[in-house]
């Protein structure tokens, strides 16, 4: 049996045919694509490690916070969610040096298919790993901006038409094939006048695929608070989410923080 010992991070994942997939413990990581139709044993400590500061907390807020930085780290500020709100541009922000260093910087909004057609907000380099996190199977940018506030507008103006989050059930449970791509819209109409000029024009579809087999009728959700051991035969991963041959899903950023021991093979 191999093993790692430290605090989960979220899964590093390279865009390969299929995704090839990297579990994060402490400052270490492992190939998983390897370990899938294997035993996979993790075991969670007790003890959780804020993911900016690293200082212990009894409880992770939002995924992997400590209460201080939850309330006060950029990391978190409502713009991260919410992007039209965002004040970096107009040098304002909870830390005005990492506003300008990620948030005043060229972001993507795209359209994904995931769960089912979605629009988002990225910085531009973190494509395509804001896809395959999310677990989309086709992404296309649909327009460029300078800094982040300008996304939020066109974020805004979209979901209005469509939706702007994923159901990780749906996500996880949707295995058909689909016959045409659903990302060939003209958004144009939905962008106000004064955005138009931040369209992008006939960009191609990203496609993506993944180490997942499972073919469940339903799923069940780990908690690592709740039962501190998740182990099995791993099934495959997708998006965020690790699946065990019985169904059980752990979706891994969620747990960013978990002090574990991992043993595999």
């Amino acid at each position: 049996m191999n093993g790692l010992f430290g605090p989960l991070r979220k899964m590093r994942i390279e865009p390969e045919s299929p995704a090839l997939y990297y579990l994060r413990v402490g400052s270490e990581e492992m190939p998983l694509n390897e370990v899938v139709g294997h035993p996979l044993h993790i075991r969670f400590t007790g003890q959780i490690f804020c993911v900016v500061c690293g200082r212990k907390t009894a409880k992770a807020f939002g995924q992997g916070f400590c209460f201080p930085c939850f309330r006060d780290s950029p990391e978190n500020a409502p713009c991260i969610l919410h992007p039209e709100l965002c004040r970096g541009h107009l040098g304002e922000g909870r830390d005005v040096a990492w506003e300008k260093e990620n948030h005043v910087q060229p972001h993507i909004v795209y359209l994904a298919w995931s769960s089912g057609l979605k629009v988002g907000v990225t910085r531009e380099t973190q494509i395509p790993v804001r896809w395959l996190d999310q677990g989309a199977i086709l992404a296309r940018p649909v327009a460029r901006t300078p800094y982040r506030y300008l996304a939020g507008l066109l974020e805004v103006a979209f979901k209005s038409h469509i939706a702007d989050k994923t159901d990780w059930r749906r996500m996880l449970l949707t295995t058909e094939p689909l016959t045409k791509d659903p990302l060939q819209l003209d958004v144009r109409s939905w962008t106000p006048d004064d955005l138009k000029d931040y369209l992008l024009d006939s960009m191609p579809t990203y496609k993506f695929t993944y180490p997942w087999t499972p073919n469940f009728s339903r799923l069940v959700p780990l908690d690592l608070k709740k039962i501190s051991i998740a182990e099995g035969r791993l099934l495959g991963m997708k998006g965020q989410y690790l699946a065990f041959s019985d169904g059980r899903v752990l979706n891994v950023r969620n747990h960013s923080g978990y002090e574990v021991e991992v043993h595999y093979g």
